[in-house]
C-alpha cells in the first residue's frame, strides 16, 4: 500500500512534464476559448462526488482548468445494515463515529494526444489536477435504545454519537434501532484540512464542439495530515486512494 502514493506521485510528474512542454505550442485552431463543464463522478470507494469545473482553451490540445467538488469518503471497511422493520429510522452503518464530506478545489491541465482533437470524433486525452481539500467531519448519530435499570419494560430511545462512555451501547446491535436524521450533528462539524491530487484518461466526443461530452477514467488521492477518524475499532488512516469514472457535461464559448 505503501508503494501506490509513490506511484500515483510519479505519474502525475510524468504528465506535469508532458503537458508543461505543450505550453510552448503556438495558438493554433481555438474556436472556443472557455469552457464549464459539471463532473458525476462514482469512485471505487463507493463515494459520489458532484462538482464544477471551468476552463480556458490554451492551445487547440491543451486547456487549463479550476475545479471545486464535494463528495463524502467513505472507511473500506464500512457495511450499511438495514434498520429493523418495526422501526423508522434508516438503515445504518455499524460502529461509524464520523462522516467525513471533502470540499476540493484544485488546478489542473488536460492535454489531447488525438488528432481527432481537431475535428469531430472522439479525442484522446489526458488530465491531472492538484489542490486543497477541507475536510468535514461530521458526528454519526445513531437512535438507541435505552432502559431504565429500575425498570427494564420501561424504555426510551435517544439519538446519541459515540463516546467512550456510551461504547458498550453504541456498538450493541440489539440497542440499535437506525441511522438518525441527516441533520443531525451538522451544528458540530469539525475540519480537518488535507489535499487531493487525480489523474486521468479522458475521451471526448467532438472535444470543441459547443457542448462538453467526455468521460473521464482515472485514479485520485486525498491526504490528510492525520487519521480520519470514521470508524470505532477500525484502523482508520490519513490516506485515501481511489479509482473513479467521471462524466462530465456543459457549454464552451
Amino acid at each position: 500500500m505503501v508503494r501506490i502514493p509513490f506511484l500515483l506521485c510519479w505519474m502525475l510528474f510524468s504528465s506535469l512534464t508532458l503537458l508543461a512542454q505543450s505550453a510552448t505550442k503556438p495558438l493554433m485552431g481555438i474556436v472556443y476559448k472557455r469552457e464549464t463543464a459539471y463532473n458525476l463522478k462514482i469512485t471505487t470507494n463507493r463515494g459520489l462526488i458532484l462538482g464544477i469545473e471551468k476552463g480556458r482553451l490554451r492551445t487547440y490540445d491543451l486547456t487549463t482548468f479550476y475545479h471545486l467538488s464535494l463528495g463524502e469518503i467513505h472507511h473500506p471497511k464500512e457495511v450499511r445494515q438495514s434498520a429493523p422493520p418495526q422501526t423508522r429510522y434508516r438503515s445504518f452503518v455499524y460502529g461509524k463515529q464520523n462522516s467525513l464530506f471533502a470540499l476540493r478545489a484544485g488546478w489542473g491541465k488536460k492535454k489531447y494526444f488525438s488528432e481527432k482533437a481537431k475535428v469531430k470524433g472522439v479525442a484522446v486525452g489526458m488530465s491531472y489536477s492538484l489542490g486543497p481539500t477541507l475536510g468535514l467531519l461530521k458526528p454519526y448519530y445513531l437512535a438507541l435504545t435505552r432502559f431504565n435499570p429500575d425498570n427494564p419494560l420501561n424504555y426510551s430511545i435517544r439519538f446519541e454519537k459515540y463516546t467512550e462512555n456510551n461504547a458498550d451501547v453504541f456498538l450493541s446491535n440489539s440497542r440499535i434501532l437506525g441511522a438518525a436524521p441527516f441533520t443531525k450533528g451538522l451544528s458540530e462539524i469539525g475540519l480537518l484540512p488535507g489535499a487531493n491530487a487525480s489523474l486521468a484518461f479522458q475521451l471526448d466526443w467532438g472535444a470543441f464542439d459547443q457542448r462538453v461530452r467526455a468521460l473521464q477514467i482515472g485514479v485520485m488521492l486525498d491526504a490528510f495530515p492525520k487519521n480520519a477518524p470514521i470508524l470505532v475499532g477500525e484502523r482508520n488512516a490519513p490516506l485515501f486512494l481511489n479509482f473513479f469514472a467521471n462524466l462530465q457535461f456543459g457549454k464552451r464559448s
